[in-house]
């Protein structure tokens, strides 16, 4: 027996996708012969409108999505995967934090992966096969300074991802989440712009180093393939061991 990881012909839906590692994943899945369509506010410039195309979209407004979603399957079809990126974490203490920071991180991080996969996931129970991919973080475990309300909205998608495999897997639909350790995005740049800060990241590390861009992509492709067809409701850490120490 052999192990199935391609993702040729498959169609992908990508939030955040225009930079950090979300781009990295949607430039991966288009190598691997999949379609894929950039859902960002920003439009990557290096799509090419034949195998990545590039929609411009405010993810945080609810209301919208299910517009976003057909905007997304005229494109190449209705997604066969959707890995939900994107992402915002305000970084205060918990003193500080106001309505309107905590609504705004809860919306993009927890509220939209929800809504957006809701929105498609009837096309891929029409074709009894289908990968939601989200995005977890060390804060779905660990409680970090200044990180209350985006550490809220990933122990929020921890649960969510289990509770979208206990709802869609039975109809070939898998949903599991990929939960970075420290990779240099945007996202992290105050960490990275920190040596002290970034060196004193790795050395917490059973492999003592930070992550780069080719850390993610096996990981990502995996829970994107048919190998992981068995595989559903789980948060992988990809993290260097972070968490096990």
């Amino acid at each position: 027996m052999t192990p199935d990881f391609s993702v040729k012909d498959r169609i992908a839906c990508v939030t955040g996708a225009s930079s950090g590692l979300g781009k990295a994943i949607s430039e991966a899945l288009v190598q691997g012969g999949a379609r894929v369509v950039c859902l960002s506010r920003r439009s990557p410039d290096w799509c090419d409108g034949k195998t990545a195309a590039a929609i411009s979209a405010d993810l945080s407004d609810t209301s919208v999505t299910p517009d976003i979603a057909a905007r997304v399957a005229k494109v190449f079809g209705p997604p066969d995967i959707l890995i939900n990126a994107a992402g915002i974490n305000i970084r205060q203490h918990a003193d500080d934090v106001t309505p309107e920071g905590w609504q705004a991180t809860l919306a993009l991080n927890l509220t939209v992966p929800f809504f957006l996969a809701q929105a498609m996931v009837p096309a891929m129970r029409d074709k009894g096969w289908g990968r939601i991919v989200n995005f977890a973080s060390l804060q779905s475990q660990r409680a970090f300074a200044a990180g209350i309300a985006y550490g809220a909205s990933k122990g929020g998608i921890a649960q969510l991802t289990r509770a979208m495999a206990e709802a869609w897997s039975r109809h070939g639909i898998t949903a599991n989440a990929l939960a970075p350790g420290f990779f240099p995005t945007e996202l992290t740049s105050p960490v990275f712009s920190n040596p002290e800060l970034s060196t004193r990241n790795a050395a917490q590390t059973c492999i003592g180093r930070n992550g780069t861009m080719a850390d993610i992509l096996g990981p990502a492709l995996f829970l994107c393939a048919p190998a992981s067809d068995y595989v559903t409701g789980q948060v992988l850490y990809v993290d260097g061991g972070f968490t096990a120490k």
